[in-house]
């Protein structure tokens, strides 16, 4: 039986766990957290940092594949592993340009894809200078570590630079110009071992305090914007080496522009709806990728979908109610994700119901939505 390991083991290692289960794969993850959700499902466990080499080492000792499911993950090892013979997928040095986030921009940008603008800060006086240009607001970001809203401080006038500061005390920061824009897009691609690469149905992600909330499959937009989205997705891949998930962001302008916003070099929480939208999930799909599997199909088996996150609204231990009764609606499919402890907007589940219109599949979600606690 052939095995993976996978770096980090929460909510993303355990769908990816449970799509490579089926097809033959034994898995190890690697997490600081004991009995985390990977934990909970994989066939092994090594409990140690993200950032632990010499724990990631061992993991690779012991598997024919291995990935990544958060950009926490060693890339300095990784590559390290990868240039010895081990076979890592993505590639370390696409986990080095992406977690970075400043490093991200300016790959994109030197490569010729449309970002917003961005400049390099450190202190109050580069942030004044910056906004002198862009023109508030502006957003104060984190270079490293940042995910979830947890890195990002809007900056409206000078009067609150002090509080983004503070805010983001201590880290790497930069500063980049605030998007008006119509919509939130994404979409889930996938390269495979022999260079194949498919993308799945362009998305609108709808977003509450930088966290993403719902999911709208497929986006509601012209064609047209939805083959460019595509278009500069299949752009951005041919610049970042490895097999397996990327999620693309993007904004969609007030102008009717396409900007990208950020890459992950991973399985994505836009991707979610996969499992019961698609012909094939996006964590089959990186199964299939990282280990030369034939990559499957990626159009929609329904009409629509729509997925919401359940979050967190408390500090304490997790007990999911109402799960049953949101179950016992057609079209709805709940995934919890099995965190013991709680916190506020912390992702604890999705939801994602399936209709014959959009409308249909927002009603559905939403009432499932109401229906459970955590």
């Amino acid at each position: 039986m052939k095995k993976i390991g996978i770096v980090g083991g929460g909510q993303l290692g355990r769908m990816l766990t449970q799509a490579a289960r089926p097809l033959g794969f034994y898995v190890s993850v690697l997490d600081p957290t004991p009995n985390g959700p990977a934990g909970l499902v994989a066939d092994k466990q090594i409990v140690a940092d993200f950032k632990d080499e010499a724990s990631i080492e061992k993991l690779a000792g012991t598997v024919d594949f291995l990935t990544f499911e958060i950009e926490l993950a060693a890339a300095g090892v990784l590559d390290k592993l990868q240039k010895s013979g081990v076979s890592v997928n993505p590639t370390g040095e696409t986990l080095s340009i992406i977690k970075d986030k400043l490093k991200q921009k300016n790959f994109l940008r030197e490569n010729k894809i449309p970002v917003a603008d961005f400049v390099e800060v450190s202190n109050r006086e580069d942030i004044e200078r910056v906004a002198e240009i862009l023109k508030y607001p502006i957003i104060l970001k984190a270079r490293f570590d940042a995910y979830d809203g947890r890195g990002n401080a809007l900056i409206e006038t000078r009067d609150d630079i002090n509080d983004a500061l503070e805010k983001l005390r201590g880290r790497k920061l930069y500063v980049e110009k605030f998007i008006s824009f119509q919509k939130e897009l994404a979409v889930v691609a996938v390269r495979g071992m022999d260079g194949t690469v498919v993308t799945y149905p362009t998305v609108e992600t709808i977003h509450k305090n930088n966290i993403c909330h719902i999911v709208v499959v497929p986006a509601p937009i012209d064609s047209k914007v939805s083959q460019a989205a595509h278009q500069l997705t299949k752009e951005i891949l041919t610049h970042l080496g490895g097999a397996g998930v990327f999620g693309i962001e993007m904004f969609l302008t007030n102008d009717s522009e396409i900007l990208i916003n950020e890459i992950a070099p991973r399985v994505h929480n836009s991707g979610h709806h996969t499992i019961e939208s698609s012909y094939t999930s996006q964590f089959e799909q990186h199964i299939r990728a990282i280990t030369g599997m034939p990559l499957g199909d990626t159009n929609l088996k329904v009409k629509h979908a729509v997925m919401i996150n359940i979050l967190g609204n408390r500090t304490g231990p997790a007990k999911p109610t109402g799960v049953n009764e949101a179950c016992s609606l057609r079209g709805v499919t709940v995934h919890i994700y099995g965190k013991i402890e709680t916190r506020p907007e912390r992702k604890m589940g999705h939801i994602t119901a399936v209709a014959e219109t959009a409308y249909d599949a927002m009603k559905l979600a939403s009432h499932a939505r109401e229906m459970i606690t955590i």
